[in-house]
């Protein structure tokens, strides 16, 4: 298990990486990455990435909301807190603008299972949160209940949610939701994505699931 430090470096870093890889801009966005069975790391609200530092991460319990840090944690900070709450299994979240799930966000379209990589690493399906008002508590509900069985949902409105066992899984479901938005988009031209069997879209995201169990919880 990382120590407390390990887990700040981590998530500094991923936030540089958030946006290397253009999954934000500015200072949209936030992750954070579980510490222990009550503490998690949070990066801060309303600051750039590029300027993070490890003294910028916050330490919150996400069972009593009490935080420490040199500044304020991002206002997203309920949602990462009831994942982690009702998510044993994830260690890591990252909230996102990426470009093309916050297009099929905006029309709030589910993605059905029309891509194997999809179907493995987020479930059988992008579900959309229904649209809701900002750090509130009906977002923080919409949003869990349109991640259930999966590792990313579609905000309505808004931009897309992505969980990992650890960060770099995380990761790779924001690459994947991407790549997923996309084909969905440009597959309407053709006359409409073709979705994979749901039955097999649940076989191989279980497999996926179990095959990869022994994932290490950070890194």
């Amino acid at each position: 298990m990382s120590t407390e430090s390990e887990v700040k470096s981590i998530v500094c870093e991923a936030g540089k990486r958030l946006l290397r890889e253009n999954l934000v801009s500015g200072t949209w966005g936030n992750l954070s990455m579980r510490v222990d069975s009550s503490n998690m790391i949070i990066t801060p609200s309303g600051m750039p990435y590029e300027e993070l530092t490890l003294n910028d991460m916050v330490a919150v319990n996400y069972l009593t909301m009490d935080w420490i840090g040199l500044r304020k944690p991002s206002s997203e900070l309920k949602l990462h807190a009831e994942i982690y709450r009702k998510r044993k299994e994830i260690n890591a979240v990252i909230h996102t603008h990426q470009i093309n799930a916050s297009t099929v966000a905006a029309a709030q379209r589910e993605v059905p299972p029309i891509l194997d990589d999809m179907v493995q690493i987020i479930g059988p399906s992008v579900k959309v949160a229904e649209y809701a008002l900002p750090n509130t508590k009906k977002i923080v509900k919409n949003t869990i209940k349109a991640l259930y069985g999966r590792n990313a949902a579609l905000m309505a409105n808004h931009g897309a949610v992505c969980i990992g066992r650890n960060m770099d899984e995380a990761f790779l479901v924001c690459q994947v939701l991407e790549k997923a938005c996309k084909a969905f988009i440009e597959a309407e031209f053709l006359g409409g994505a073709k979705s994979i069997n749901k039955f097999e879209a649940w076989i191989m995201h279980e497999y996926y699931l179990r095959k990869y169990s022994k994932i290490q919880k950070q890194g």
